[in-house]
């Protein structure tokens, strides 16, 4: 049997643009707007995953690593114990990354390493790294938003 099915992530967007970087927003008329569908709400709402957002601002301009600290943040969440999951393969995490060009490869350890590194620079609680044997990745159970309330928390 094969089921499909189509979610759709937003209903409507706006999106003003320019080409040109010397480009300044006319006025609050012009914001940006992204109406997300329904379903793609819902389903957000019940399954929250806690993301520092100012790491996301961060992060904004490096897609690569933001991509990575979203998927670290999550399977971090979600983790009960210690996981372990593969590099390479199938189901390995250069492939959910889409990144198969690597498959395999010294360089994709390296680049993993790199940008793990920057995820710690804003995450210092990450506890996921890489096995000795190269071929996996391990993690635990952790929360890339600081827990701890703004008031009690101690500035930069």
């Amino acid at each position: 049997m094969v089921q499909r099915s189509r979610l759709n992530f937003m209903r409507e967007a706006q999106i003003w643009y320019s080409r040109s970087s010397e480009q300044r927003p006319i006025s609050t008329d012009f914001e940006n707007v992204v109406v997300l569908s329904d379903d793609f709400y819902l389903e957000i709402l019940a399954h929250p995953v806690p993301n520092d957002l100012e790491a996301v601002k961060v992060l904004a301009a490096s897609p690569a690593v933001l991509d990575l600290y979203m998927w670290f943040s999550y399977r971090s969440f979600k983790a009960k114990g210690t996981k372990s999951i593969p590099i390479f393969g199938d189901f390995g995490l250069a492939n959910q990354l889409g990144c198969v060009e690597y498959s395999g490869s010294r360089r994709f350890r390296a680049m993993l390493e790199q940008l793990l590194d920057a995820i710690r620079a804003i995450w210092p609680e990450c506890l996921a790294r890489i096995h000795s044997s190269g071929q996996t990745i391990e993690i635990r159970n952790a929360t890339a938003v600081d827990s701890r309330p703004l008031w009690n928390a101690t500035p930069l």
